[in-house]
């Protein structure tokens, strides 16, 4: 009975703290046309504290949707565009002489910002790439002998295009592993391409005003901590990752020979985080089943890695991830 009344309290709570998540909403809906998919990921990545990898062809409004976000927010934003000459230098920062002072002082890079869009991720060396990994991993940049906090909320969300791959450098396993969710977004729908056709022929976009802050964010996160799982929920999550490593225990023998790595506890981890800020923008204080297979495949995608096998029988992680899922027990 006490649990009963705990969960009236944090539904309680989470109904007067999740205001904000109407706000923003309703503020991307203004700018951005569709794409509630999109929206509702970079509330999740941002409620949670986890960074987003998003992919989809070039003008569906991927660097449109985070500005708008941050300004929403009230925060700094800042966009490194990645190119093949970029290096780490022009992303974490660098040490430069001054002739005045006579020593070296430190100059911050566009790495230090709440929200950092790394466009095109894929287009630099692994060098500049590896540059965004203490940052993502620890909250903290080090240049030469010090080492800074990054602000708070920090997050990182970086675009590649999937069809233009020649002389591009593919993300490693363990950066890709370090991105929460891994987001696909696809075209409008044929009343949206309307509606965005006669938006961008009358003007100027909507002007955005911040509706929130970036300590309201964060209050928000101890919150969503609180969001309670239960104990078969987490064997649930538990089981769909470990149906990614070990298909074979769970009745999906044919995935055996299509994977060739499943899931890290990384991937366990982000299942839960993200399935608790599902839960919160749907103003529940508790998590269902319907959250984690809502979060599951934007979690797993790029966390499972495929065969040739599969790759030749244009087997995509996509499908894996939603046999696992239609496979294993909901509790």
């Amino acid at each position: 009975m006490a649990e009963a009344i705990d969960i009236r309290e944090l539904n309680a709570l989470i109904e007067q703290q999740s205001n904000f998540v109407t706000n923003l909403t309703t503020g991307m809906d203004r700018v951005i046309v569709g794409q509630k998919h999109l929206v509702e990921s970079l509330l999740i990545g941002l409620l949670s504290d986890g960074h987003i990898l998003l992919e989809g062809v070039p003008g569906l409004a991927k660097t449109l949707a985070i500005n708008t976000l941050s300004k929403l927010i009230d925060s700094k934003f800042s966009r490194i565009q990645f190119t093949p000459d970029l290096l780490p230098a022009d992303v974490v920062g660098t040490m430069i002489y001054s002739q005045k002072e006579e020593n070296f002082q430190v100059k911050k890079g566009p790495v230090f910002a709440n929200f950092v869009l790394a466009d095109e991720i894929n287009r630099a060396p692994a060098k500049v790439q590896s540059a965004l990994l203490e940052a993502m991993q620890e909250h903290q940049v080090t240049i030469g002998e010090s080492t800074f906090a990054l602000p708070s909320p920090f997050l990182v969300m970086a675009t590649q295009n999937p069809v233009e791959q020649e002389g591009t450098y593919p993300l490693p396993e363990a950066q890709m592993d370090r991105f929460m969710l891994k987001v696909v977004i696809s075209y409008p729908t044929l009343e949206e391409e309307k509606r965005i056709m006669r938006e961008n022929l009358a003007g100027s976009l909507p002007t955005v005003v911040p509706v929130s802050s970036a300590d309201e964010i964060i209050r928000a996160r101890e919150v969503v901590r609180q969001v309670y799982i239960d104990e078969k929920i987490e064997q649930y999550i538990a089981d769909i990752v470990f149906a990614t490593r070990f298909p074979e225990n769970y009745g999906l023998k044919e995935l055996k020979s299509m994977i060739t790595f499943g899931g890290s506890p990384r991937a366990s981890i982000s299942l839960c985080k993200a399935a608790r800020a599902y839960a919160f923008i749907k103003r529940r204080g508790y998590v269902i089943p319907e959250d984690v297979r809502a979060v599951a495949h934007d979690v797993l995608r790029h966390r499972i890695g495929l065969s040739y096998e599969a790759e030749a029988n244009n087997i995509t992680s996509e499908e894996i991830v939603s046999q696992i899922i239609n496979k294993v027990e909901v509790p």
